[in-house]
C-alpha cells in the first residue's frame, strides 16, 4: 500500500484527504485497519466505487479491526446487517438494489443517527436523503493492477479521524 497525501491540513467539505494505491485484497484490509485503529468516536462512512473495486472487502476489514467478533456478512441481500464493535453499534449497508430512497423507510434507519455508531454504506448515493451525512468519504476505482483509494474528508470529525492516520 503506497500513500499520497491530498493535502496536509485538510479541511470539511473540500476534496482534501489522502490518497493510496492498493495492489491487492491484502493493501484494501489494511487500510480498513488502518483506519479502524484511529476510531475514537463514531464514524459515518459512505464507499464509493464499481462493482468489484473492493468497498465490502475493506467494511470487512474495517469491521473486523473494530472489534466485530462474528463472521461479518455481505449485506447485499439483506441491505443492513448490525455490529458491536468494541463497545459501540455498528452498521454495514448496501444500497445497491435501491431503486428509491423511500424504500429505506421499512429498515428502520433511526439507529443509524447514534453518534457513537459506526456507520459504513455502500452506494450511498441510493439513499440520498434518507442517511445520516458522511463524516469521510471513501473512493475505489481499478488502477494499475489493483485499486486507487481517495479518502474524502466531509465534517469536522472526519477531519480528526483523518489527522489520527499515520
Amino acid at each position: 500500500m503506497t500513500e499520497r497525501r491530498a493535502a496536509d491540513h485538510p479541511s470539511p467539505g473540500s476534496d482534501a484527504g489522502r490518497t493510496w494505491h492498493l495492489p491487492d485484497e491484502a493493501a484494501t484490509a489494511a487500510l480498513g485497519a488502518q483506519l479502524a485503529r484511529v476510531l475514537e468516536e463514531g464514524m459515518v462512512l459512505y464507499l464509493h466505487g464499481p462493482l468489484g473495486a473492493g468497498k465490502t472487502s475493506f467494511a470487512r476489514a474495517l469491521l473486523g479491526a473494530s472489534g466485530v467478533g462474528e463472521r461479518i456478512k455481505s449485506p447485499t441481500y439483506s441491505l443492513v446487517e448490525g455490529y458491536v464493535a468494541g463497545a459501540r453499534p455498528a452498521w454495514h449497508l448496501d444500497l445497491y438494489r435501491i431503486a428509491d430512497p423511500g424504500e429505506l423507510e421499512w429498515l428502520g434507519l433511526d439507529a443509524l443517527s447514534d453518534p457513537a455508531a459506526l456507520v459504513l454504506v455502500e452506494w450511498p448515493e441510493r439513499g440520498r436523503g434518507a442517511l445520516p451525512p458522511a463524516d469521510l468519504q471513501l473512493h475505489l476505482a481499478y488502477a494499475d493492477g489493483g485499486r486507487h483509494a481517495r479518502l474524502q474528508v466531509v465534517t469536522p470529525r472526519g477531519r480528526r479521524l483523518l489527522q489520527r492516520l499515520p
